[in-house]
C-alpha cells in the first residue's frame, strides 16, 4: 500500500498543481481536467474504480495522519470523474483530517480536490469557493506554484461564465507569475486559456498568437496530450477566420493525436471540430453553388455523429451540445427539415438542462460586492420604458397649441390608456418583486444584488407529490396545490418574510430581506409551524386528496437580485440556501427540520427535538433538530 501512495500521491499533486485546460469545442468551452489516470506509466496497474478499490481496502487500517489526509485526497480526486458527490465526500474527510492535525499542505490540498469535484459537477460556485480557499492557504505556505495553478483554475470559472475582462485579467497576471517562477508547463496552459479569451472575443490574431507560443512550449515538453490540445485550438481560429483548408489540416491533425493518446473527450471534441468546418464551408456557400456540396454535408455528418456517440459514451454534455447543433444546421442545409428539427429540440433540451444546473449567475454569489454585474432588464422593462417614452411626449405636446377637438379626445384617451397601464405594470411589479426592489428598478432601471448576513430560509416540499398527481388528475392537483400555496402565502405576510418562488410542489421563502428582521429565524418557525398545522388539519379532512409536508429551515446569509432579461425574477443563493434544501430533504412528513444554526437562534422560545448528526448530500455530517 506504501508503494500504491508513493505513486498516487505525486500524480495527484502534479496533475492539481498543473491541471490542463481544453480549448473547448466551437465556441470555447472548457474542461479543466483531462486526465482519467492513464497518464504516463504511473497509473499502468491501477486505474479509476481498481484503484478506488485498493484505497477503500486501506483506509481502514491508516493511522489517523498526514498519510491518511493524503489518501483521502487521493480518494477525492480520482472519484471526480467517477463520482463527484463522492469526490466531495472523501474530500471533506481529508479536510477535517488535515485541519485538525493542522497540516495546512494537506489542507491546500483537500479543499483543490474538493474544488476538482465541484467543477466537474459544474456547480462553479462551489468550485469557486474551494479553489479560494486552497489559494489562501498556499499563498500563506508561498507554495507559488500550486498559486499559479489555483489561480488558473478560476479564471476558467470566469470563461466558463463568460465573463471574459475578468478572466483575461486573471490570466494575464497569472502569466507573470508562472514566467517569474519559470514555470513552463504553467505557462503553455496560460497561454492556451488567453489563446481561448480571445478568439472568444473575436481577436483571431491574438488568439493565434498566443495559441502557437503555448504550442511551442508543449512540443518542448513533449507532452503529446497538451500538443493535440493547442493544435485543436488553432484548427478552431481557423475555422472562425474561414480559412477552412487550415482549420481542417490542424483539426484532423488533433484528432489523429488524440486517438494516440487515447483522451477520450479531445477525440469527441476534435470530431465535433472537424465536423463543424464542413458545415461551415455549405452555410458559407449558401449564396452560390458548391461543387461537391453533398458529399461535405455527408462528411460533416459522419463526424459530428461520431463525435456525438463518442460524448455519451463519456458523458460530455458540452460536446452533445455541441454536436446536435451542428448536426442541426446540418440537417437543415440538406434539406431534411424533419431531422433538423429534431437535433435542434434536443440541442435546446441540452443547453436549458446545462445551463440551469451551472446557472450563470452563481459567479455573484462569490465577492458578489465588487463583482457582481448589473443586468439591465431590456426585454421585461420595455413596457415600463415605453410608458416613460410616451408619458414625456405627451408632457411636450400638451405645451403645444392643438386644433380641432378630435386631437383634445385623442390625447386624453391616450393620457389616460398610459395611467391604466403604469398601474397595472406597477401592481405587476410588487407581484413579483419586493417593494423596495420594484421601487428601485423603476427610479434606476436596474437594481443591485445585495447580501444579507443575518436571514433565515424555509423550503418545503410535498411528500410522495408523484404519486399524488397520478391519484388526483391534472385539474384537482393544480387545484389543491393553489388552495395550499394561497395559505402559505398568507402566513408569509402575517411573519414579514418574504416568498421568492415555488418550484414544482416546492415552496421557497426567506425571513431578514430586503429588510432586516432581528427575529427572523423566530418568524420563520412560527411560519413553519402554522404550515405544517395547516396541512395537518387539511390532510385530516381530505386524507389523500391532499398532501403530507415536509419543511426545512437554515439561517445564514445570502446574496439576493434580479436575475434575467426575460421573464426575470428576484431570487437568492448562497450556501445558506443549499443548507436549508439539506435540511428539507433530511426531514420527515410533518416534521419541520431545523440546522444547528438556526436551532441556536430560537433554542429559548421553543420546543426542539436533537436528531444527531446526520449524512447530508455534499455537506458532511450535519448536526439537525425537530422543531414544534
Amino acid at each position: 500500500m506504501k508503494q500504491l501512495l508513493k505513486t498516487c500521491m505525486p500524480l495527484v499533486r502534479c496533475l492539481l498543481t498543473h491541471l490542463p485546460s481544453l480549448g473547448g469545442v466551437g465556441g470555447g468551452l472548457l474542461l479543466i481536467l483531462l486526465c482519467s489516470f492513464c497518464w504516463g506509466n504511473l497509473y499502468a496497474q491501477k486505474q479509476g474504480q481498481a484503484l478506488i478499490d485498493s484505497l477503500l481496502l486501506e483506509l481502514p487500517k491508516q493511522k489517523e495522519d498526514t498519510n491518511k489526509v493524503d489518501m483521502l485526497a487521493s480518494m477525492s480526486f480520482i472519484y471526480y470523474n467517477i463520482s463527484p458527490d463522492e469526490g466531495i465526500k472523501y474530500g471533506q474527510k481529508a479536510v477535517e483530517l488535515a485541519t485538525t492535525l493542522d497540516w495546512k499542505k494537506g489542507l491546500a490540498n483537500a479543499y483543490n480536490c474538493i474544488g476538482v469535484n465541484y467543477y466537474r459537477e459544474s456547480d462553479y460556485l462551489m468550485a469557486l469557493e474551494y479553489y479560494q480557499k486552497a489559494l489562501k492557504v498556499d499563498e500563506e505556505l508561498g507554495y507559488k506554484h500550486s498559486a499559479v495553478s489555483i489561480n488558473t483554475n478560476i479564471a476558467l470559472i470566469y470563461q466558463s461564465q463568460s465573463d471574459f475582462p475578468t478572466a483575461l485579467a486573471y490570466s494575464l497576471k497569472n502569466l507573470k507569475l508562472a514566467e517569474d517562477i519559470s514555470d513552463e508547463h504553467m505557462i503553455a496552459i496560460i497561454c492556451g486559456n488567453i489563446g481561448n479569451i480571445y478568439r472568444a472575443q473575436g481577436d483571431y490574431n491574438k488568439a493565434l498568437e498566443y495559441d502557437f507560443k503555448a504550442l511551442g512550449i508543449k512540443e518542448k515538453l513533449g507532452d503529446k496530450t497538451s500538443i493535440a490540445i493547442s493544435v485543436g485550438n488553432i484548427g478552431i481560429v481557423y475555422r472562425y477566420q474561414k480559412n477552412y483548408r487550415m482549420a481542417i489540416e490542424y483539426g484532423e491533425k488533433a484528432l489523429k493525436m488524440a486517438q494516440e493518446t487515447g483522451n477520450k473527450y479531445i477525440i469527441a471534441a476534435d470530431l465535433c471540430s472537424i465536423g463543424s468546418v464542413y458545415v461551415s464551408i455549405v452555410k458559407d456557400s449558401v449564396s452560390k453553388p458548391l461543387p461537391g456540396k453533398a458529399a461535405y454535408l455527408q462528411k460533416a455528418i459522419g463526424y459530428l455523429q461520431q463525435s456525438l456517440a463518442a460524448s455519451k459514451a463519456i458523458h460530455a454534455p458540452d460536446v452533445m451540445q455541441e454536436s446536435y447543433e451542428d448536426l442541426s444546421v446540418a440537417c437543415k442545409l440538406g434539406g431534411d427539415y424533419k431531422k433538423a428539427l429534431e437535433y435542434a429540440d434536443i440541442f435546446w433540451a441540452i443547453k436549458d438542462s446545462v445551463f440551469s444546473k451551472q446557472n450563470n449567475d452563481k459567479i455573484a454569489k462569490i465577492s458578489m460586492s465588487d463583482e457582481y454585474q448589473r443586468k439591465r432588464l431590456t426585454d421585461s422593462m420595455a413596457t415600463i420604458k415605453i410608458e416613460r417614452a410616451a408619458a414625456l411626449k405627451l408632457q411636450r405636446q400638451r405645451g403645444y397649441t392643438w386644433s380641432g377637438f378630435a386631437a383634445v379626445l385623442l390625447l386624453v384617451g391616450f393620457s389616460f390608456f398610459i395611467t391604466k397601464e403604469r398601474r397595472k405594470s406597477e401592481r405587476l411589479l410588487l407581484n413579483i418583486l419586493p417593494a423596495e426592489v420594484a421601487a428601485e428598478l423603476k427610479e434606476k432601471g436596474v437594481s443591485e444584488a445585495k447580501q444579507f448576513d443575518k436571514v433565515t430560509v424555509i423550503l418545503s416540499d410535498f411528500v410522495s407529490f408523484s404519486k399524488a398527481s397520478e391519484r388526483l388528475g391534472p385539474d384537482a392537483l393544480v387545484s389543491e396545490l393553489d388552495e395550499c400555496f394561497r395559505a402559505f402565502d398568507g402566513i408569509m405576510g402575517k411573519y414579514h418574510i418574504e416568498k421568492i418562488k415555488t418550484i414544482g410542489d416546492a415552496y421557497l421563502a426567506i425571513c431578514g430581506l430586503p429588510r432586516p428582521d432581528v427575529n427572523h429565524a423566530e418568524n420563520t418557525a412560527r411560519a413553519a409551524i402554522e404550515m405544517n398545522a395547516f396541512m395537518q388539519d387539511r390532510r385530516a379532512k381530505l386524507g389523500d386528496k391532499t398532501f403530507e409536508i415536509r419543511i426545512g429551515i437554515h439561517s445564514g446569509s445570502v446574496v439576493a437580485g434580479i436575475v434575467g432579461v426575460k421573464k426575470f425574477a428576484y431570487d437568492i443563493w448562497g450556501d445558506t440556501v443549499n443548507i436549508a434544501a439539506r435540511m428539507e430533504q433530511n426531514s420527515m412528513p410533518g416534521k419541520i427540520n431545523i440546522s444547528q444554526t438556526t436551532y441556536e437562534l430560537i433554542k429559548d422560545k421553543f420546543t426542539c427535538e436533537y436528531r444527531g448528526e446526520i449524512e447530508a448530500k455534499n455537506k458532511g455530517r450535519l448536526k439537525m433538530y425537530f422543531v414544534s
